[in-house]
């Protein structure tokens, strides 16, 4: 259902502007996108009104798909697993601009200055960086394999890791040619990568071998540092049914809260001196572990076949408060940029479900196509994603 003012002054702008390269007026700042990735397109939401506004179709392959936002807000990137990469105008619930840049892509980043969209390669492998305003492309970084875990720095640079190499690279594209680094080994296999809010810990986790792997990025030569090598060689490991996602781990009171790789737990890491603190068992493997804002609380989901499930969990006790069953297949959590609320994808159940952080209450649900990912506007303004 779509909010009938805000749907009826959105329609109203479209078509009484007149046809030129500004477009119409219009808020963006409530405005988000949920992937429908079944069906290949997306829906404009207003999170303020919890309301659709629109579908956009034709976006390829959205199996694991991810979004960055211009500066502005006015325009979103839409990275598919085809290798498509998507510009969408928000003000125009439309497509922009639309090309395959590459066979198989595992995501993105946009630069701190909001002028170049870089895509992370599993097909051919690399990075590719373009133009955000055309799509034309700047620079072609290859790799020796698939990169993983790209992110970006302030100062139009770029980090990311290599899952056939086991090597991480920096790449500074402010001058008139790209400069890329070799900035050290990561260990066997890193799957994905996270930056910390302040643009300071790169972190890479291993699938290869136990550990993680950090980068002081506010070093002007960072190295890796290993640590938590040794957790997990107690016991068993559970099989893995889906990689965590580490641009999902959380960053709260101090520590690191990890998914642990094959265990239904939590590891909590001081940052300050990389050494493990305690874990947190929970109903099944992790795959998101969110930071509620403005609160000492994360939010977890779970991988199949537990992924009915959610789990809050409080940094300063590492207890379990709350499990929660919003639906089948649980894919993803987005907070509003103040914490209020927690947006929640139900693959299975066709739906979006809105969630009260106080009562932990549903407020609103949302009809949807097969959803996973949900973005909000509000991520135009945070580094690292």
């Amino acid at each position: 259902m779509i909010r009938t003012t805000l749907a009826a002054a959105f329609a109203a702008a479209l078509l009484s502007a007149p046809a030129q390269a500004d477009g119409p007026t219009f808020a963006t700042g409530g405005l988000g996108l949920v992937i429908e990735r079944a069906a290949g397109s997306v829906l404009v939401v207003d999170r303020i009104g919890r309301e659709t506004l629109s579908r956009i179709d034709g976006l390829g392959d959205l199996s694991h798909a991810s979004v960055n936002f211009s500066p502005d807000e006015r325009f979103a990137y839409v990275f598919g697993r085809d290798g498509g990469l998507t510009r969408i105008d928000l003000l125009a619930g439309r497509v922009d601009r639309r090309i395959l840049q590459a066979g198989n892509s595992i995501g993105g980043a946009i630069s701190d200055d909001g002028a170049l969209v870089a895509v992370s390669n599993y097909e051919p492998g690399g990075i590719k960086v373009f133009d955000a305003a055309t799509l034309t492309l700047v620079a072609d970084i290859p790799s020796p394999g698939k990169t993983v875990g790209l992110v970006d720095l302030p100062g139009r640079r770029f980090a990311w890791a290599v899952w056939d190499a086991g090597e991480a690279f920096l790449a500074d594209l402010s001058g008139p040619a790209p400069v890329v680094t070799k900035m050290g080994d990561t260990g066997a296999n890193p799957y994905d990568a996270v930056l910390s809010g302040d643009g300071r810990h790169f972190v890479v986790g291993l699938f290869g071998e136990k550990g993680l792997t950090a980068f002081d990025m506010w070093d002007p030569a960072p190295a890796p540092v290993r640590f938590m090598a040794d957790y997990g060689k107690e016991g068993e490991d559970l099989p893995v049914y889906k990689m965590p996602h580490l641009q999902g781990w959380a960053f709260t009171e101090g520590q690191f809260a990890l998914p642990a790789v094959g265990r239904h737990e939590i590891l909590w890491v001081d940052r300050s001196t990389l050494a493990q603190t305690a874990r947190t068992p929970l109903h099944g493997q992790p795959i998101f572990i969110l930071s509620q804002p403005g609160s000492p609380f994360v939010w977890v989901n779970f991988a199949t076949p537990r992924n009915d499930t959610l789990q809050v969990v409080d940094s300063r006790t590492h207890q379990v408060v709350a499990t929660l069953n919003p639906g089948a297949a649980v894919l993803h959590m987005e907070f509003s940029p103040r914490g209020h609320e927690v947006w929640v994808s139900s693959r299975d159940d066709n739906k979006v479900i809105v969630f009260d952080t106080r009562t932990r209450a549903v407020k609103a649900e949302i009809a949807a196509n097969s959803p996973s990912g949900i973005f909000f506007t509000a991520r135009a303004h945070r580094i690292g994603l």
